[in-house]
């Protein structure tokens, strides 16, 4: 189902300014430091993106084949194709990378944990980024709740920096965030 969504989109023009938008860049200086008031959007993936779903939109960015995967083991790909609207703190395969490989592995095998993790990831709604940064915490689709920190221009959310805001989807919005959030049960 992975590869057949990556055909599906491999031509679909959003491809490029998504991908200009959620790109990594190695060097840390470059991260854009994020304030309530002057967040970086993605103003130009807004109107093209919001043609395609969450799940389609990062597929088509070509950075989140990992989350992608991890989407697929938990059973969540239809739910986030659904109606929404969703907010989703999207971990780069660089996020994901950071997880020791055992327990990336053990999340894998079990769909009920990692269900729990990528929940985590999700908010009920769609925030853009002034909203997420107006609040001190956000109750995930998981249950529980987040911490928003917003200290020296940079904006955290549970401890993970947001490195991208605002990327559209036809059913929510999306932003890149550099680590793997683990909900406190976990």
């Amino acid at each position: 189902m992975h590869r057949s969504i990556i055909r599906l989109v491999a031509g679909v023009a959003v491809l490029g300014l998504v991908m200009a938008a959620c790109g990594d860049d190695d060097d840390a200086s470059s991260t854009p430091e994020l304030t309530a008031t002057t967040l970086p959007s993605t103003t130009a993936s807004t109107a093209a993106a919001a043609t395609s779903d969450i799940v389609d939109t990062a597929v088509a960015a070509g950075n989140f084949t990992t989350l992608a995967t991890a989407l697929e083991a938990a059973g969540l790909i239809e739910t986030l194709k659904g109606e929404g609207p969703f907010t989703v703190f999207a971990p780069t395969d660089e996020a994901f990378a950071k997880v020791p490989q055992a327990t990336l592995d053990a999340l894998l095998a079990d769909p009920e944990a990692l269900a729990a993790v990528l929940t985590y990831h999700v908010v009920a709604g769609e925030l853009d980024a002034a909203a997420v940064t107006a609040v001190d915490s956000l109750t995930t689709v998981q249950g529980s709740d987040v911490e928003i920190v917003v200290e020296g221009g940079t904006a955290k959310i549970g401890g993970a920096t947001i490195t991208a805001t605002d990327i559209k989807a036809s059913n929510g919005i999306i932003h890149v965030i550099d680590t793997v959030l683990l909900p406190p049960d976990a």
